[in-house]
């Protein structure tokens, strides 16, 4: 019996150093995280996305983002670094391109490249014959780790995320791996960057951000929209200026936003990537606790639900649109791509790309 004492302290004492010391890539930062507002108001609870339609990717998964293209075409980026093209309807569906990462945002310029941000590569530029061009990788000397989302403005320059200056796909076992641990670790070491295509300088204009994932234009060209998805707002950046104004636009989410695309009638589309989960939030301000987390099995980690989320907002701040399923049956809604006729639902690892004709909504309801 002692034998077996023994050894049962010895096992104790070893879980209890693991889970204590094992060495970990990150060192959490505490933050106060405000309580979620769950499903009310603005953001009532409804069933706008629950009827979505589908179409088959032939294998493909991961519509993370959508777009129209200058031939009229749909373009979307998929997993294993593929740019796939086709028609509105899905047909005709071809392989654009492979840039041998994983573009997760891109935009077209005026002269009709696909402009993308690849994750693992940088920024990228794609020619109409599917050429792939590396424009930055680096800025000021320092890597481009996670390159996430690209606006192209009309004057040329071209604005792109880099989600986390900590941690990169390449280095972090992938795109998931290296999101969770910007996202656990709250370092906000997240930035905005621009390419001048001009002089082909980059250079930081905004930091500080706990994974900066999406953005999008004012329809003026003067401020940048950015989604913090770890600290679940949406920012308006001011492009005036070297040290440009930051305004907190819409905060306290009900869940994580990832990319913003523009639609029509003024209004910015954002993605609830997944809702919030009450104990993460209550681990906000306890980092060691997260540390002994990161050692457990992911199974015992307080993940998110599957949950999916769509709005849209105007430039002052309003939400105007909002779609919901509680079911989650597409998975990780990202956002919306919206045309005169449809709304293509994008995905972070959606086996189908989704869409549904274009509704007339307010904010809470469905139809």
């Amino acid at each position: 019996m002692k034998k077996i004492l023994a050894g049962l302290a010895l096992v104790v004492i070893a879980l209890a150093a693991y889970l204590a010391l094992w060495p970990l890539p990150v060192e959490p930062v505490g933050w106060p995280a405000p309580t979620a507002p769950g499903y009310a108001g603005a953001h009532a609870a409804n069933q706008g996305l629950a009827r979505l339609q589908h179409i088959d990717l032939k294998g493909e998964t991961g519509p993370e983002h959508v777009a129209i293209g200058p031939d009229g075409k749909l373009y979307t980026a998929v997993d294993g670094g593929k740019i796939l093209r086709m028609n509105a309807d899905g047909s005709g569906q071809e392989v654009f391109a492979r840039t041998g990462g994983r573009v997760l945002g891109f935009d077209f310029d005026a002269a009709g490249n696909l402009i993308g941000a690849d994750a693992f590569r940088g920024l990228v530029s794609i020619a109409a014959d599917g050429k792939v061009t590396l424009l930055a990788d680096k800025v000021d000397g320092d890597p481009i780790r996670f390159a996430d989302a690209v606006a192209v403005a009309r004057n040329g320059r071209i604005y792109f995320s880099d989600a986390s200056t900590r941690f990169g796909p390449r280095e972090g076992g992938g795109i998931m791996e290296a999101s969770m641990l910007e996202l656990i670790e709250q370092a906000a070491s997240g930035r905005v960057l621009e390419y001048d295509p001009a002089t082909k300088a980059t250079r930081v204009i905004a930091r500080g951000f706990s994974f900066a994932n999406g953005i999008a234009l004012s329809q003026d060209q003067q401020s940048l929209f950015l989604a913090e998805t770890g600290r679940f707002r949406i920012w308006k950046l001011s492009l005036q200026g070297d040290k440009p104004a930051q305004v907190a636009l819409l905060e306290n989410l009900p869940g994580y936003p990832d990319n913003l695309m523009r639609g029509l009638d003024g209004k910015i589309w954002v993605g609830l990537v997944k809702p919030r989960n009450p104990d993460a939030d209550k681990l906000s301000d306890q980092p060691f606790m997260r540390k002994l987390i990161l050692r457990l099995p992911r199974a015992l980690w307080p993940l998110p639900k599957d949950h999916g989320h769509v709005f849209a907002f105007t430039e002052d701040g309003k939400v105007v649109a909002d779609l919901q399923d509680p079911t989650g049956a597409y998975p990780e809604t990202t956002s919306v791509t919206e045309t005169p006729d449809r709304l293509y639902i994008q995905s972070l690892h959606g086996k189908t790309l989704a869409w549904m004709l274009r509704p007339t909504v307010q904010a809470g309801q469905s139809k």
